[in-house]
C-alpha cells in the first residue's frame, strides 16, 4: 500500500491538479499543529497529574516516540470518563481536536478526552491503512499505553473508558473492541471492520455511517482510493453486516427501527445493560455529521460537505453516557 495518502473523506476531481494543494494544506496544518498546544492550568494539582486544560504528551512504545493530546475540563475531586478520538487518514491528534468539538462536548459533560496520533497520520486497522499498517505498527499497544499513562495520572473512572473515530480511525476503534476489554463502548464514524473478530468480548457498539460514501460504501466492497496513485482502496464488509456481528458477539434481542427523516436508527438490547445500534444518515458522504463545513476546501478537493441531518459527537457522547461497563 503506497504511504501517499490523501485524507479519508477527500474526493479527489483531478489527482494530479490537488496534490501540490494537499502539500500546501498539509504544511498549514503542521504550523497550526505547532501553535495549538496550551499547557493547561495545572494549579492546585499533583505534578503527576493530567493538567487542566490542553496539553501534550509522550510515550514510547515499540522502540516508537509516540504523541497524543489531552483535554481535561475544570471538573476535580471526581473520577471521570475517558474518551479517546482518533483521527481519520491523513489526519492528525490537532486536527481532530479542532474539527468534531470534542472538548466543547468534554466541558459539558465534565470527562477528559485524548487524541493520539498515528504513525505517518494513519492506523494500523488490520487490512488498512497507509504507512501504519505497511509498517505492521502495533496501534492496539499504543492505545493501550495511552489509557494507561491517563488512568495512571487520572482521576478516570475504570467502567467509563470509550474510543471513537472518524474514517481510518473508526476502523482502529473496532479493531481495538475486538481485540481489547479496555472499553465499555466504541463508535465508528465511517469506518467498517478490517481485522479479525473472532475473540472479542461483548462491548457496546455504535455505527455511524452515510448511505453515499464512497470511500468507504455502505454495501460494502472496495471503495475509492484514499491517495493519488490509486492502490490504497477499503475493501470492507457491508456496514449493516458489522452491525449484525457485533449483535452475535453481545447476544442481543433483534433489532428495531425508527425514522426521522434521512436518519435511521436500527437499535438492539443486549444483556446486561449493552446495546448495538446502527445511525444510517441517507445521502451523507465519507464525513463526520455535525462538523464545521469549509466550503473553500471542499470545491478545492472535492471533499463531502458533512451533513446537517445529526450531531454525531453529541450523539456519541449520549451512548457513551449511557453504556458503562458492567459492574
Amino acid at each position: 500500500m503506497s504511504a501517499t495518502l490523501v485524507p479519508m473523506g477527500v474526493r479527489t476531481r483531478a489527482a494530479a491538479a490537488t496534490a501540490g494543494i494537499v502539500a500546501s494544506l498539509l504544511v498549514v496544518v503542521v504550523i497550526v499543529a505547532g501553535c495549538a498546544v496550551r499547557p493547561g492550568d495545572a494549579s492546585g494539582a499533583p505534578s503527576n497529574e493530567i493538567p487542566i486544560g490542553d496539553s501534550a504528551q509522550s510515550l514510547s512504545v515499540g522502540g516508537l516516540a509516540r504523541d497524543y493530546r489531552i483535554h481535561r475540563p475544570g471538573t476535580t475531586g471526581q473520577a471521570m470518563p475517558l474518551v479517546i478520538m482518533l483521527h481519520g487518514g491523513y489526519g492528525s491528534a490537532a486536527q481532530a481536536q479542532r474539527s468534531y468539538s470534542w472538548d466543547a462536548q468534554a466541558d459539558r459533560g465534565g470527562f477528559i478526552v485524548a487524541y493520539p496520533d498515528g504513525v505517518a497520520r494513519s492506523w494500523n486497522a488490520g487490512s488498512c491503512c497507509g504507512p501504519a499498517q505497511s509498517r505492521n505498527v502495533d496501534d492496539v499497544a499504543f492505545i493501550g499505553a495511552v489509557v494507561a499513562d491517563i488512568t495512571r495520572r487520572g482521576p478516570i473512572d475504570p467502567r467509563r473508558i470509550y474510543v471513537t473515530g472518524m474514517s481510518n480511525g473508526a476502523m482502529m476503534a473496532l479493531r481495538l473492541a475486538c481485540q481489547t476489554t479496555l472499553f465499555a463502548a466504541v463508535a465508528p464514524v465511517a469506518g467498517t471492520l478490517l481485522t479479525g473478530c473472532g475473540s472479542a468480548a461483548p462491548t457496546s457498539v455504535l455505527q455511524i455511517h452515510g448511505t453515499a460514501d464512497g470511500r468507504v460504501p455502505y454495501t460494502g466492497g472496495p471503495g475509492e482510493a484514499f491517495n493519488l496513485d490509486g492502490t490504497a482502496r477499503v475493501d470492507g464488509p457491508p456496514v449493516p453486516e458489522v452491525s449484525a456481528t457485533w449483535r452475535r458477539i453481545d447476544g442481543c434481542a433483534a433489532p428495531t427501527s425508527t425514522v426521522e427523516g434521512p436518519v435511521t436508527r436500527e437499535t438492539a438490547a443486549c444483556p446486561s445493560g449493552r446495546a448495538v445500534e446502527l445511525i444510517s444518515v441517507a445521502g451523507a458522504g465519507h464525513q463526520w455529521p455535525g462538523a464545521p463545513g469549509a466550503p473553500v476546501l471542499e470545491r478545492t478537493l472535492g471533499t463531502d460537505p458533512p451533513s446537517d441531518a445529526l450531531d454525531a459527537t453529541a450523539t456519541i457522547w449520549r451512548f457513551f453516557a449511557a453504556h458503562p461497563a458492567p459492574v
